[in-house]
């Protein structure tokens, strides 16, 4: 907890200026102690576009990750046990070293505090990324990943996942569209499972073909595209989306190298829907 600022600004500016003086004191001495726990997580003033050279620029894009995913986290009062799974297992498959690993968590920290300066540690990301697109609808992902890490999203997750949006240059219906592709992602990813374990065992009838029905159906809602559309409308909606989703792009502009993984996942999920669509509707 960080409060020698408020100690030292109360004390002097009861000193110099008894009790309104302790007041100014007070909000200077929280403003020092919000700095120094920002730049403690690992945080500059200036934002991403200070960072000295690329590889600063990158980590400052993953503390300002994992401190948004924490503050996504305690929107609805309570952190829970998969949300913080959440984040060992992104932390797993970014293979990050120890001490990224220890940034990483002290963001997550920060960002559950009360007073986290969300709206200035969006506009860094944006200003750092140069309104690169790509990466930002991948921070955003991330948040909306870890919004969904107990299957659902509780209003006051969407509310902040909106603040999130608004802040990295999104409309709200850009949110729900990518909010609607998760749910269905979700859904996709472990329906696969299921239905994988099932081609095993004899069991037909109208649950497998429901259950085949609704796999579809996520399939598109992956590619963000209507149950109706037609071939060329599913290969262009295709094309897009792993355009924007390509890990050696995003690496390109910027991506930190170790979430190389993440984004491979996210093409392989896009890669597979399409196949699935494909594969029915005997698209070419």
């Amino acid at each position: 907890m960080h409060i020698f600022g408020k100690i030292l600004g109360t004390f002097f500016g009861f000193l110099f200026g008894g009790p309104l003086g302790a007041l100014f004191g007070l909000f200077l001495g929280h403003q020092f102690d919000k700095a120094r726990r920002l730049n403690q997580a690992g945080f500059s003033r200036g934002g991403f576009g200070g960072a000295a050279n690329q590889a600063e620029k990158q980590q400052e894009f993953l503390n300002s990750a994992y401190a948004v995913m924490g503050h996504v986290a305690k929107a609805k009062g309570q952190v829970t046990r998969e949300e913080i799974q959440l984040a060992t297992v992104m932390m797993e498959r970014m293979n990050l070293t120890a001490s990224q690993k220890n940034a990483a968590q002290e963001a997550f920290r920060t960002g559950k505090s009360t007073d986290f300066p969300l709206e200035d540690v969006l506009r860094s990301v944006r200003v750092s990324s140069g309104g690169r697109h790509d990466l930002l609808q991948f921070f955003l992902e991330l948040q909306i990943s870890a919004a969904f890490a107990d299957g659902s999203v509780h209003p006051s997750e969407r509310d902040v996942l909106h603040r999130i949006a608004q802040g990295l240059g999104f409309s709200s219906e850009q949110l729900e569209q990518r909010l609607r592709m998760q749910e269905a992602a979700f859904r996709f990813h472990h329906g696969g499972f299921e239905q994988g374990q099932q081609s095993g065992h004899q069991s037909t009838g109208g649950w497998q073909q429901a259950s085949s029905a609704s796999h579809l159906a996520d399939a598109y809602k992956v590619l963000g595209v209507e149950e109706s559309a037609d071939a060329k409308t599913v290969k262009r909606a295709y094309r897009k989306l792993m355009n924007e989703h390509h890990p050696d792009k995003l690496m390109a502009k910027g991506l930190p190298p170790e979430m190389m993984n993440v984004a491979k996942e996210q093409s392989q999920e896009i890669q597979s829907a399409y196949d699935l669509i494909k594969k029915v509707k005997g698209f070419k």
